[in-house]
């Protein structure tokens, strides 16, 4: 039997994803085999503070993401503020200042469908709690193109909206706690070999 491998995570969440999102880095070691590439919903201009606030909680190096870069292990990549984050098919960063979806900008769909695209199977996405529907059509789409996706158990999420209607999209996902995800993300990739870095 072959196991799968996995090339990168990509999380997206709203209102009240940033507590959730400390709590689930400070679970990863700093030895983690692939990025994760995040998209909340935020102020439109940060000054990098939120990378900023997580690099001092995570044993991972957190920076908001760079036009043309490829992502690497051990990292996580932020969307900035006011610009939604994607990827190409070649796997590198793509900022765009298109028009806001689902209300938003960075938009959690427009980062999952690109992944969807440019990893297909390989992808690991994680929704976490929100007050909007942006992400579940996302989510749907790497589903579809054989990812695993995780979202997080409504009954534990500041805002339910999101998980539920991510659910509700694809009724097979895996449903978590904060703790869940972390745990499911060491195990889907404790026996993997990691890729080449760039």
């Amino acid at each position: 039997m072959v196991t799968k491998l996995h090339e990168a995570v990509v999380i997206g969440g709203s209102a009240g994803s940033f507590k959730v999102l400390c709590r689930l880095l400070n679970t990863l070691p700093i030895e983690f085999p692939i990025p994760i590439v995040v998209v909340q919903h935020v102020w439109k201009y940060t000054d990098g503070l939120v990378a900023e606030t997580l690099n001092q909680i995570s044993s991972l190096h957190v920076m908001e993401a760079e036009e043309k870069i490829s992502p690497r292990k051990a990292h996580v990549y932020l969307a900035p503020g006011g610009y939604h984050l994607l990827f190409e098919r070649d796997k590198t960063f793509s900022l765009s200042i298109d028009p806001p979806v689902n209300y938003s900008r960075p938009s959690i769909d427009v980062l999952f469908y690109s992944a969807a695209e440019a990893f297909g199977e390989s992808l690991i996405a994680v929704l976490l709690t929100g007050a909007n529907a942006d992400g579940a059509k996302g989510l749907k789409a790497i589903k579809d193109a054989g990812g695993v996706v995780i979202v997080q158990d409504p009954e534990t999420a500041e805002s339910s909206y999101m998980p539920q209607m991510a659910l509700k999209m694809s009724p097979a996902a895996h449903t978590a706690s904060i703790e869940q995800i972390g745990e499911l993300l060491l195990r889907l990739t404790a026996t993997q070999e990691t890729p080449d870095e760039p």
